[in-house]
């Protein structure tokens, strides 16, 4: 099975850096998706959630406020002015990302009106990890 490479990049740091089988955007003209072989392109994204489909079927979410991404044939790279990974190996951590997360959907919810949709995302997210 073809694979994609994805890098997540905050001024903070790399928030994800792995071999994914597809991963789904936030793009400035609606949602899209991305799978190995796709057409080069660079666009904006928009407040709202990255849903990644890892090798095991998996699929990790991760709330972003804006940024760019470059797609290439064999690599995504992301670039965001802030994320939150909803992710943990406990209840708590999980419960702490959470947090994480309703801060940054409070930080941008002003500007946006597509956070509503990415809040019942995350939460739905936050019901498959608990």
């Amino acid at each position: 099975m073809d694979k994609l490479k994805l890098e997540i990049l905050t001024p903070n740091g790399e928030i994800f850096n792995d071999v994914v089988v597809s991963v789904t955007l936030p793009g400035e003209e609606g949602e899209f998706g991305v799978l190995p072989h796709h057409a080069s392109l660079t666009t904006l994204l928009e407040a709202g959630v990255i849903d990644i489909e890892k090798d095991d079927k998996t699929v990790e979410s991760i709330l972003i406020n804006w940024g760019v991404v470059q797609v290439d044939e064999t690599k995504v790279i992301v670039l965001v002015e802030g994320a939150v990974a909803i992710r943990g190996d406990s209840e708590s951590a999980v419960a702490n990302a959470l947090e994480d997360a309703k801060q940054l959907i409070n930080d941008i919810a002003d500007s946006n009106p597509a956070i509503a949709s990415a809040t019942a995302r995350i939460e739905s997210a936050a019901r498959r990890l608990l």
